[in-house]
């Protein structure tokens, strides 16, 4: 079996540097500049799927795209794909608590084994995590940042400032 070509590119966001990458059929990772486990070593040749990442993103944060539509293929065990999963039913505008994602997981799971799966996602905004707070209403845990997540729950209009 051949060697899938790994492609990926580095948008600007008003939140930073976002790298994006995956194969020619998926999107496979998506985070901050920063973060070094989104950006594996590989050239950083662009596909069509890539930049229909890249485009669809723009439009999310010029705040014309409130539900994205393109192929992912996160790497993680099947749980973690099966709470990943679950984000994407999350309605733009709208947050879950990590107890009601895990009571929506059949067979249902508990509050810390959920937060570890959305602590792993690689896919950030697509796969909307950011939208998953604490049981209080707390803004918690976010691999970009508190002060991030704040402003993407703002954006889509779930906080107000």
């Amino acid at each position: 079996m051949g060697k899938i070509e790994l492609y990926g590119t580095r948008m600007a966001s008003p939140l930073g540097l976002l790298s994006i990458w995956g194969s020619s059929h998926a999107v496979e990772s998506i985070g901050w500049n920063s973060d070094q486990a989104s950006a594996p070593q590989a050239a950083t040749q662009s596909c069509p799927v890539i930049d229909e990442c890249a485009k669809q993103l723009r439009a999310y944060f010029d705040g014309r795209l409130t539900t994205f539509d393109i192929p992912t293929a996160p790497a993680g065990t099947a749980f973690q794909r099966s709470v990943w999963q679950l984000l994407m039913d999350i309605p733009f505008g709208q947050t879950l608590s990590y107890g009601q994602l895990a009571q929506t997981l059949q067979p249902p799971s508990g509050p810390r084994a959920i937060g570890s799966a959305v602590g792993r996602n690689p896919i950030l905004l697509v796969l909307p995590c950011h939208r998953i707070i604490g049981s209080r209403g707390d803004l918690t845990g976010f691999a970009g940042g508190l002060e991030r997540k704040e402003w993407l729950l703002t954006h889509e209009g779930s906080i107000l400032c």
